[in-house]
């Protein structure tokens, strides 16, 4: 996987893993205040979401954080659900939102997760 890293949030705020693929697929993260935004990167690009409203998982700070402890420790996080699948692939669901995540975004992502990259300062 490229290492091109947006840790440094570009002008819109987004941000992805070092470890993630160019920023093609993958897990994107924004700080707003004290909410934290979820999404992915692969719905934009796809022409059959044309006109659909992006699910975003918004979650506070301290939940973010809780969630990125239970990810480390490989622990279940109640309201910040990741369910990774026997060929790697994962969904995050939060509330009524569901993103789908491929093997490697969130492999990319779990490595950024190791790595400290989505801490919020």
């Amino acid at each position: 996987m490229s290492t091109t890293a947006r840790r440094s949030p570009a002008e819109h705020g987004w941000f992805t893993s070092s470890r993630s693929n160019n920023g093609n697929q993958c897990v994107e993260v924004r700080f707003d205040g004290d909410a934290v935004q979820i999404r992915d990167s692969k719905f934009r690009r796809n022409p059959m979401n044309v006109g659909l409203d992006e699910p975003i998982i918004t979650v506070d700070t301290a939940l973010w954080t809780a969630f990125l402890h239970s990810l480390l420790t490989t622990t279940r996080h109640p309201a910040l659900v990741a369910h990774v699948s026997p060929d790697g692939s994962a969904t995050l669901r939060h509330e009524d939102i569901l993103l789908r995540f491929t093997a490697p975004e969130w492999t990319a992502f779990v490595a950024g997760v190791r790595d400290n990259e989505f801490a919020r300062a």
